[in-house]
């Protein structure tokens, strides 16, 4: 695996022989895994310091929805759902916190409040100010991979080469960030597991992370809680699969740790306590005689 640093003003991550998990922190009412149970500010805030405890490596914090079919939110709304969070955390937690937005001015407040890390499923498409906002601030980019929006996303995905597609989004993506300033190190990308992809999709990224190597950004996967694997799961005791059952739990550890004998370096999951647990036994195995 491809070892990297990502580091700015008073944050370091090391990323490669050891696998940082992003704990999820969805402040909204409507998230498909846990839409409701932060909605309230004490209790995401209490949420994600327990994440902390738990073994995250970074927070990441959500105010609108991207789940299949949803509608966007008002930047007002938005705002107002994350910054109290985002202000109380950045003063109780040492992680670096990371704003989960397609808002430049969502960003640009919530950088303020204390986020450190910029988190956009449009890769800086939506908003023309969100790339030169991250160049202002120096903080790190997540660039995901979406073919279409989350209203439009899951109807009907299509690609005629998969893999090709998405690393040329990518190539293009990194081009065009650098071009406004942000620097190459301070790239991360997302393939964007469920955003756009059909069950096979989804698998066929999982199994072949390696094939985005040679872009020289290190690798971020999200599959936590996804449909594939709820889909996957099904069966006729279970023929409806809440996200929050223990095996979907289950489940989405299995995904983690095909993304990590794979090549990610940072795993995006809602149960920060027993992802920790996964990845300390799989980077033990991958760096065994290393």
């Amino acid at each position: 695996m491809q070892n990297y640093i990502l580091a700015w003003n008073d944050h370091r991550i090391t990323l490669g022989r050891r696998t940082r998990i992003m704990g999820i922190l969805n402040v909204t009412p409507d998230s498909f895994s846990d839409g409701g149970y932060f909605y309230d500010h004490a209790a995401a805030i209490a949420h994600g310091e327990q994440m902390v405890a738990d073994g995250a490596d970074i927070i990441d914090i959500g105010g609108e929805s991207t789940r299949p079919f949803s509608e966007p939110v008002s930047q007002h709304e938005e705002t107002r759902r994350v910054i109290p969070v985002i202000e109380a955390l950045a003063q109780r937690v040492r992680v670096p916190i990371s704003i989960d937005t397609t808002k430049a001015a969502v960003a640009e407040r919530a950088l303020d409040a204390g986020a450190a890390i910029i988190n956009d499923i449009s890769a800086l498409r939506q908003d023309p100010q969100m790339a030169p906002l991250a160049a202002r601030a120096g903080v790190p980019v997540i660039l995901m991979h979406m073919q279409g929006t989350p209203s439009n996303m899951q109807v009907n995905p299509q690609y005629t080469d998969l893999l090709g597609e998405i690393h040329q989004f990518f190539k293009t993506a990194i081009e065009q960030a650098q071009q406004q300033g942000i620097g190459r190190k301070q790239i991360v990308i997302d393939p964007g597991i469920g955003f756009g992809k059909n069950a096979d999709n989804n698998l066929q990224l999982l199994k072949e992370l390696s094939f985005f190597c040679d872009l020289q950004t290190p690798l971020l996967v999200g599959s936590s809680r996804k449909a594939f694997i709820r889909n996957l799961l099904k069966n006729e005791d279970h023929p409806d699969i809440d996200p929050l059952l223990p095996l979907v739990e289950t489940g989405t550890q299995a995904s983690v740790s095909a993304a990590v004998l794979n090549g990610a370096h940072i795993v995006r999951v809602h149960d920060v306590a027993n992802t920790a647990a996964t990845v300390k036994i799989l980077d033990a195995v991958r760096n065994c005689g290393t």
